[in-house]
């Protein structure tokens, strides 16, 4: 007879979670919920994509961390996005330092590809399995847009990444065989995986380094006024010398502050049954592919051969009545040859976004730092910002301030109005979109 193991939570993995990721994620431990009273160097608020990162990041120095979250690793956006390394920001250079001013550019720019280096790295060093691939492409559907990846190109290239080349219609068919696009630009540093699986490999190689994480363990109050940060959940706390908060999206209102910052935004992914050559013979490079709209659709090839396609948002982060019904048409349009494809499975996931479109880090108290809001550029950028908020825990506060000191306006109208303003604004620039204009 089973006996059920004290501490641990019993419901099947990933269940409740419908995703290709779920269904095909690498075996993992069900993680204890947190009971009692526990003690850490730094305590970390979420499984992600984040959390995950800064928690690694101090393993490996050393620090002895605890992560708490509040369902599975990878539960939220960072378990159920489209798994593309994007390079960058959800801005560009070049719009930043219109805002910014030059050496600010400088400095984000000289980061922007670190995040994609440090997946690539850890998924080397702790053999990590993900169906890491290398190469991305950033596809045109208008004249309008074509030109406005052709200045992407040149301002990568002024920052040092003079490797994307730029591809008109003809060549980008070597890559894509699809007739809505243009062009495009072929960037090898993009890429594409399997992100739950990335984030099980980075769990497993934190706890082997000594990392303690904690799943099914909902934070539910945070109380910094005394010497130490401590962290309330339903069964157990933690006392801390410092304390992490990546919720992001998923936070919920623990620290309104903080919720009040961002909005959830939420996105759909579909992907087909297996297509046998057929997935090979519509992607052949196998590299990831972004359209350049404002709502901008993505696709990828799978590792057993499926399509991958993901696009539209819902500001507020509701789910839309039917994931299929949103995604389809843009799929269909895109590969009609795929009309027929019954489509497996269908999911939302919601990332938070700010009104710069900027990620922010900073500090809420001398021993509470927080980071959120990717704004849609989450894969890569987390794994930055992971790194910066260890560099600045241990000491080192040059880099992480850069992103710190950035302005964080808070969105017009609050919580209350922030999604319609934002949906408003949204229709203006799809309409800007099928327009060409």
């Amino acid at each position: 007879m089973d006996m059920a193991v004290p501490g641990l939570h019993q419901a099947a993995p990933y269940a409740g979670m419908p995703t290709w990721y779920a269904a095909s994620a690498n075996p993992a431990p069900q993680r204890p919920v947190l009971q009692g009273a526990q003690r850490a160097t730094v305590c970390v608020i979420g499984a992600g994509f984040t959390g995950l990162s800064v928690a690694l990041e101090l393993a490996e120095k050393g620090i002895d961390v605890i992560v708490l979250e509040s369902e599975r690793v990878g539960w939220g956006a960072s378990g159920r996005n489209g798994g593309q390394l994007i390079n960058g920001y959800s801005r560009g250079l070049d719009v930043l330092e219109a805002r910014h001013g030059p050496d600010v550019a400088r400095a984000l720019g000289a980061v922007a590809l670190e995040g994609a280096a440090i997946i690539r790295d850890r998924v080397a060093r702790y053999g990590i399995a993900c169906d890491l691939v290398d190469g991305g492409l950033g596809v045109a559907l208008t004249a309008k847009q074509m030109r406005g990846l052709e200045e992407e190109q040149q301002v990568w290239a002024a920052h040092g990444h003079a490797g994307i080349t730029v591809l008109d219609r003809e060549a980008l068919r070597a890559h894509v065989q699809s007739d809505r696009y243009v062009g495009g630009i072929l960037d090898p540093l993009r890429g594409h995986f399997h992100p739950l699986n990335y984030l099980l490999g980075e769990a497993a190689a934190f706890e082997q380094l000594g990392g303690r994480l904690f799943e099914h363990s909902r934070v539910t109050q945070v109380d910094d006024s005394g010497p130490r940060p401590r962290v309330v959940t339903a069964q157990g706390e933690v006392t801390a010398d410092t304390l992490v908060v990546c919720g992001n999206a998923y936070l919920g209102k623990t620290l309104p502050w903080l919720s009040g910052q961002i909005m959830p935004v939420s996105s759909q992914v579909v992907t087909t049954e297996p297509l046998g050559d057929l997935a090979a013979q519509l992607l052949p490079s196998n590299a990831c592919v972004e359209d350049a709209n404002y709502i901008l659709d993505y696709f990828r090839r799978t590792a057993d051969g499926r399509l991958l396609y993901g696009g539209g948002i819902v500001y507020g982060g509701q789910d839309p009545a039917s994931v299929e019904a949103k995604i389809r048409p843009g799929l269909i349009k895109t590969f009609p040859q795929l009309k027929d494809a019954k489509l497996e499975f269908a999911w939302s996931g919601t990332f938070a976004m700010t009104l710069s479109r900027m990620p922010q880090i900073g500090r809420l108290s001398p021993k509470v730092f927080y980071s959120h809001g990717d704004s849609g550029h989450g894969v890569t950028t987390t794994q930055l910002l992971g790194r910066l908020l260890g560099e600045a825990i241990a000491g080192q506060h040059a880099r992480f301030d850069v992103f710190a000191d950035l302005p964080h306006p808070p969105f017009p109208g609050g919580q209350r109005f922030r999604a319609p303003l934002s949906t408003l604004g949204s229709l203006w620039y799809t309409l800007r979109d099928r327009l060409g204009v």
